[in-house]
C-alpha cells in the first residue's frame, strides 16, 4: 500500500510543527476538497522547474531520474472520464515522439499519478503543464494536488521537488533512511541553494512529505 502522505510524520532534524504538522496537512485537504477557495497561481510558475534545472546540474551536481508525476483526485462522472481519457491519448502521442512513457495508476487514497518517464527534463515538464491544462480547461483545476519531479544527487540519493498547485510553490522533499524519515535540513538547504530559481513555498507547515512516492 502506497502512503503519499502522513499525518504521524516523523522528522530527523527539524521541528515537526515547522515541516508538515497536522493543521497544516488538514488546511491542505481543505483547499483540496473545496472547503476553502485560493486564488490560482500564475499558470508559468510550473516551468520555473525547467531554468532551475541548469543551475542543480551545473552548481549541484543534481540530475533528474527522467521521472515527473501528475497528481490528481478523479471523479466518477463520464466528463471526467472523458477529459482525462483525452488528456492521457494526447500525452502519450506526444511522448511517443520524443522518447517519453506515459503510465497512471490509483494509490491507496484513490489520488490517480499520471506518470512521465524520459530523458529530457524539459519534455516531462511541457507533459505534466499538459495534464493540468487540459483539467483547468475543463473545469476541474481544483481536481490537481501537486506534480512531482524526481532527482538525485552526485551519491544517488533521492530527492524531489514537489509543485503544490493550490499554492503555487515549489518545495523540497528529501527522504532520510528509515521509515518514514526525512531530511529537513537538506531540504532547507535545497530551498536556500533555488531560492532565486524557484518560487518556494515561504511557509514550512507547507511543506507537506509524499510517503511511497511511484517514481
Amino acid at each position: 500500500m502506497r502512503h503519499w502522505w502522513s499525518p504521524t510524520e516523523t522528522t530527523s532534524t527539524a521541528r515537526p510543527a515547522e515541516l508538515g504538522d497536522n493543521p497544516g496537512l488538514m488546511g491542505f485537504l481543505d483547499v483540496l476538497t473545496g472547503k476553502r477557495k485560493l486564488a490560482g497561481p500564475a499558470p508559468d510558475r510550473l516551468f520555473a522547474i525547467s531554468t532551475a534545472y541548469v543551475t542543480m546540474e551545473t552548481s549541484l551536481e543534481t540530475i533528474s531520474r527522467g521521472t515527473a508525476a501528475i497528481v490528481f483526485q478523479p471523479l466518477e462522472t463520464a466528463d471526467f472520464g472523458a477529459i482525462v481519457t483525452d488528456m492521457e491519448a494526447v500525452v502519450r502521442a506526444t511522448a511517443g515522439d520524443n522518447g517519453t512513457k506515459v503510465e497512471s495508476s490509483d494509490d491507496a487514497y484513490d489520488f490517480r499519478w499520471l506518470v512521465l518517464r524520459g530523458p529530457d527534463f524539459d519534455d516531462l515538464v511541457v507533459g505534466i503543464n499538459a495534464v493540468s491544462s487540459a483539467l483547468e480547461a475543463g473545469g476541474y483545476g481544483e481536481r490537481v494536488l501537486c506534480a512531482v519531479f524526481a532527482f538525485e544527487d552526485a551519491r544517488k540519493r533521492p530527492l524531489y521537488w514537489i509543485y503544490n498547485y493550490k499554492r503555487g510553490f515549489f518545495y523540497p522533499f528529501v527522504p532520510a533512511s528509515g521509515d518514514q524519515q526525512r531530511d529537513n535540513q537538506r531540504e532547507l538547504t535545497l530551498q536556500a541553494q533555488l531560492r532565486n530559481e524557484l518560487p518556494t513555498e515561504p511557509e514550512l507547515a507547507r511543506w507537506f512529505p509524499l510517503w511511497g512516492i511511484p517514481i
